[in-house]
C-alpha cells in the first residue's frame, strides 16, 4: 500500500508498506549511472546498510531492526558468497544519513543497502556519490532515483502498468481514474494515466477527484458517480488506501449508482492490509496487485523462524538488496556492483519476486492480480516468474 509516510502516524498505518514521502528531492534524477566501486571477490565484499534507528520514534527503530534481520537472513541464504556487513543508524534524519554515507564510504563500502526515507536517500546519494558508490535505498519514491541512487520499493508506476495491461486483457481497459487531491493520490493518479496511455486496449474514460475528508467524500460522490455513468467507463480505478478514504468511496459509489456489477473496482494500493479490510462489502470483487504471494510468505516463515516474530512489511526490501547484491559478486568480476551491472536486464529474483533496475534508478517488479471473493484474497492472474513472461 502506498500513501504519504507521517512518522506521527502509529505503527499500524506505517506497516501498510513503504510510502511516498512529501519531500521530492531529485537527486539527479535524469542521469543513467553505469559506474562504480572495484571489487576483490576473493575476499568479502563490505556492504553498508543505512537504517533508521537511532531515532527517538519507536517505528522507526522496529523498522530498522527488521531490515537488519532480513539483510543477515539473507546473508545466511547466500551460497558461495562473504558479505561483511556494517550497519549505520541514520535516526531517520536526511543530515545524519548523509553523514553515515560518508562514513560507510570511508569505511571502504563498495555499495550502499538503504536508507529508507526519500529524502535520507537523497542525501546519501549525494555523500556516496563523489566515491562512485551507488545506493540501493528502500524507498519507492522515483523523485530521487537517477545518479548512483537505485530505489527498490514497488512504485505506483509498477502497480499502475501491471494492472492497466490486465484490465485491458478482460476487456475492462476503458479506465475512469477516481482520486483524493493529496500529494501522494495525485502522484498515483498520474502513474496510472501514463499506463493507460502506454497500454494497448486501454482508453481513458478520464478522472475526477475529491477533497481528501469524509465531508469531501460525502459532498464529492454524487458528481463523481454521476461522471463515471455518463463516461462508459468499463473500470473505475481508486487511488485511496484502505487507512484512507477508500472504505468511504466504495461504500458511497454503489449507494449512487456505481455498482461493481456494471464496471470493474480496482485499487493502486493493497486492499488485503490490514486483514480486516478484506470484510469491507465496497472491496468485494475489487482488483489490486500484490507481490508473488508464495515467495512472500515463505520468506515471513523463515524470517519468525529465525527471530520469532514477523517481518516489517518492507523488510523484504533488505532482502532483495542482499539476493541482488550476492548475485552478482558470485559471478567474479570486479565490476559486479557498477551501474551496469546492476541493470543487467534478466534481474533477480527476491523475497516479493522477480525484480530489476533500470538506468533511470527506478525498478520493475513482477506482480500478481489478486481479487477480494468471499472476504479472501485469490490470486486470478500469477505474478511473472521472470522478465519474458505475462505480465511485463
Amino acid at each position: 500500500m502506498f500513501a504519504v509516510l507521517e512518522r506521527a502516524r502509529k505503527l499500524p498505518a506505517l506497516a501498510i508498506a513503504l510510502l511516498t514521502t512529501l519531500v521530492l528531492a531529485s537527486c539527479g534524477a535524469t542521469m543513467s549511472n553505469t559506474g562504480g566501486p572495484r571489487i576483490d571477490t576473493s575476499k568479502p565484499v563490505p556492504v553498508a546498510l543505512l537504517v533508521p534507528g537511532g531515532s527517538s520514534s519507536a517505528t522507526d527503530n522496529t523498522l530498522a531492526a527488521s531490515l537488519e534481520n532480513a539483510a543477515r537472513l539473507a546473508m545466511s541464504e547466500l551460497n558461495g558468497v562473504t558479505i561483511d556487513l556494517r550497519v549505520y543508524n541514520t535516526a531517520g534524519s536526511a543530515g545524519t544519513a548523509s553523514q553515515q554515507a560518508q562514513t560507510a564510504v570511508a569505511d571502504g563500502a563498495k555499495i550502499i543497502l538503504g536508507p529508507v526515507y526519500a529524502e535520507n536517500a537523497a542525501a546519501a546519494g549525494v555523500a556516496a556519490r563523489q566515491r562512485g558508490v551507488n545506493v540501493l535505498a528502500f524507498s519507492n519514491n522515483p523523485s530521487v532515483a537517477g545518479g548512483n541512487v537505485f530505489i527498490l520499493g514497488n512504485t505506483f508506476q509498477n502497480t499502475a502498468n501491471r494492472l492497466v495491461s490486465y484490465a485491458a486483457r478482460q476487456n475492462r481497459g476503458n479506465i475512469m481514474v477516481v482520486y483524493g487531491e493529496s500529494p501522494a493520490e495525485v502522484l498515483a493518479r498520474d502513474a496510472i494515466l501514463r499506463a493507460i496511455s502506454s497500454t494497448p486496449g486501454a482508453s481513458q474514460a478520464g478522472s475526477t477527484g475529491f477533497e481528501v475528508s469524509q465531508n469531501g467524500v460525502v459532498q464529492a460522490l454524487p458528481q463523481i458517480s454521476s461522471t463515471i455513468k455518463s463516461s462508459g467507463a468499463s473500470s473505475v480505478f481508486l487511488t485511496s488506501g484502505t487507512d484512507g478514504a477508500l472504505p468511504f468511496v466504495t461504500s458511497l459509489l454503489p449507494e449512487n449508482g456505481v455498482r461493481p456489477g456494471d464496471v470493474q473496482f480496482i485499487g493502486i494500493q493493497r486492499w488485503d492490509i490490514p486483514a480486516n479490510a478484506l470484510t469491507l462489502p465496497g472491496v468485494q470483487g475489487g482488483w489490486f496487485a500484490l507481490p508473488d504471494p508464495d515467495l512472500s510468505v515463505a520468506f515471513t516463515r523463515r524470517y519468525q523462524a529465525a527471530y520469532g516474530t514477523s517481518p516489517h512489511p518492507i523488510a523484504g526490501l533488505a532482502y532483495d538488496g542482499i539476493a541482488a547484491i550476492g548475485a552478482l559478486v558470485k559471478a567474479g568480476n570486479a565490476d559486479a556492483l557498477s551501474g551496469a551491472a546492476l541493470t543487467q536486464s534478466q534481474g533477480f529474483v527476491g523475497v516479493n519476486g522477480v525484480f530489476r533496475l533500470r538506468g533511470d534508478g527506478t525498478n520493475e517488479r513482477g506482480l500478481a492480480v489478486a481479487q477480494i471473493q468471499n472476504q479472501q484474497v485469490v490470486v486470478i492472474d500469477p505474478a511473472p516468474k521472470s522478465f519474458s513472461g505475462v505480465g511485463f
